[in-house]
């Protein structure tokens, strides 16, 4: 509007005209457009230091740094010189002309004013002033008649802002940056958005991934603690053996104390015998003493017949033998099975290994969790665990069957003196039975043996139970313990010595006997349970 002109220099008009008309013959006659010239040319002349007239590369950096605070000017320089290395007047105008802005409306530049230079306050000054795009050159050089007294522009800071972002955008163009302003949020929320999942996302998977190797780690110590349980397993096997051997070195000592009884006694009934031959043939006296050692005799030969009874049978020799080449073989195939299980314990206890140094790192919590590694750990830790039950299985029924058979047969077969000793005694070739260098293992054992019961090796299971008519005896074998027989022996000798004082005349003279109870006799001397 006329407005404008206010508080403008005035130029030789001739002289504006006739440089604009040599540039552009269509505007040499527009005022305002020969007051825009005089801008461009006006910011051409501060911006060419050298005054040669034309703005080279070096003058425009500088210009960029010192006059618009521009710390990195390489897109601007791209944006003003494109591939002309000198800028003249003319081609700043025709730049100008063709430039975006210039055809700008009212409207365009007051949401410009709004949105790019943030001087809303200026807004109905610019309405009321009809200021469109082909002005702002005119507001891109300083005039403070303009800014005072044409757009009330008091604040001396607000006019430089203007004056700043008004020239930035009559030689860059129009503020691209501006109109991506909603773009730029929108993708910042996005990013945002994106990050706190992804977040999220590496939280929750790595508290699942801690959750899996706290679990993991109490398998792995289920697995460490069933190993030592097996080892005190394996040391009271150990003392149940040698138990055992004692038990059998007794039962042979009391089946010979029990035979010198009974030889004992059948000589002392011989001795009673020859007494009562010598005495006088009074023939009561003599009937009682047939009728005593008819008794005596009886009981003998009933302990005589059971004794004759349980040792009538024996097995044959070579049976012993081979029952212990069969435990032997029993053994080697447990021992392989045991190792199996030993070896899948291992690769579980590498595995979590593996597994904490992983954690360590600095990335290693969430590569861990993204991969199938505790997959594989939690399987060979389960695999493990079932391999060891049924190791652990195998070795209590194989302990329970062959105590047994040795119960059974009164054969010792869990000590033995080996697979070569034995193929030596068969006259079998040692490679018939498989003989290998035997290689010692750790013992191993799975969970589920922290509860078994205590009583696998209590006396319990050093018993053997049959029908009873599978025995050349009544009863079933139990073996006494020592006091017992020695209360035992004190009542048949005690009762053998009252049989011989109720055979003197004192007890003749009573009228009466006391018959000697000899049910001892009469009793199965070994009763098993």
């Amino acid at each position: 509007g006329p407005s404008l002109l206010i508080g403008l220099k005035p130029f030789p008009c001739r002289t504006n005209h006739t440089k604009l008309c040599e540039i552009d013959a269509v505007l040499c006659e527009d005022e305002n457009a020969v007051l825009s010239f005089e801008a461009i040319r006006s910011i051409h002349k501060d911006m060419d230091d050298d005054a040669d007239g034309s703005v080279d590369v070096t003058e425009t950096d500088e210009f960029l740094r010192e006059d618009l605070k521009y710390h990195d000017p390489k897109a601007k320089h791209r944006s003003f010189h494109g591939a002309d290395l000198l800028i003249t007047v003319e081609d700043m105008w025709n730049t100008w002309r063709s430039s975006e802005v210039y055809n700008w409306t009212v409207e365009q530049v007051e949401e410009w004013l709004i949105t790019y230079v943030e001087l809303p306050p200026y807004v109905e000054s610019f309405k009321k002033n009809e200021i469109s795009g082909k002005a702002l050159p005119r507001l891109a050089v300083k005039n403070a008649t303009l800014t005072l007294s044409v757009l009330k522009i008091l604040d001396r800071s607000h006019a430089q802002k203007l004056q700043l972002k008004a020239l930035d955008t009559v030689l860059f163009g129009p503020p691209l940056i501006s109109r991506h302003n909603h773009l730029k949020d929108f993708v910042l929320v996005v990013s945002i958005i994106i990050g706190l999942a992804g977040c999220w996302f590496a939280y929750f998977q790595n508290r699942n991934s801690k959750d899996h190797m706290s679990k993991m780690m109490k398998d792995l110590e289920g697995l460490q603690k069933a190993e030592q349980s097996l080892l005190d397993l394996q040391q009271k096997l150990q003392i149940a053996q040698d138990e055992h051997r004692s038990v059998e070195v007794e039962k042979v000592n009391l089946e010979q104390k029990l035979i010198n009884e009974i030889n004992a006694a059948k000589q002392e009934a011989q001795r009673l015998r020859e007494l009562r031959e010598g005495t006088e043939n009074e023939l009561s006296r003599q009937t009682y003493a047939e009728e005593e050692l008819e008794q005596v005799r009886t009981a003998l030969k009933n302990a005589e017949k059971e004794l004759e009874m349980r040792r009538s049978w024996s097995p044959p020799e070579p049976l012993q033998t081979w029952l212990q080449v069969t435990h032997e073989m029993e053994v080697q195939y447990y021992n392989i099975k045991k190792q199996s299980a030993e070896r899948q314990l291992l690769l579980a206890k590498e595995g979590a290994e593996k597994i904490k140094k992983k954690r360590g790192t600095l990335f290693g919590t969430f590569h861990v969790a993204h991969s199938s590694s505790l997959d594989d750990v939690d399987h060979k830790i389960l695999s493990a665990k079932q391999a060891l039950g049924e190791v652990t299985a195998a070795l209590r029924e194989k302990l329970h069957r062959w105590q047994q058979i040795e119960c059974l047969t009164g054969l010792t077969i869990v000590n033995n003196p080996g697979l070569s000793s034995l193929a030596s005694a068969l006259n079998l070739d040692p490679a018939f039975l498989g003989i290998r260098p035997a290689t010692p293992q750790h013992l191993l054992l799975s969970d589920d043996l922290d509860d078994m019961d205590e009583d696998i090796l209590s006396p319990g299971t050093l018993r053997c139970e049959f029908p009873l008519h599978t025995y050349p005896h009544h009863g079933s074998i139990t073996w006494p313990t020592s006091l017992n027989l020695k209360q035992k022996k004190k009542k048949n000798l005690g009762q053998l010595s009252r049989a011989s004082n109720n055979n003197s005349p004192q007890s003749k003279s009573n009228g009466h006997s006391n018959k000697p109870s000899f049910a001892i006799w009469n009793t199965p001397l070994l009763r098993c349970h």
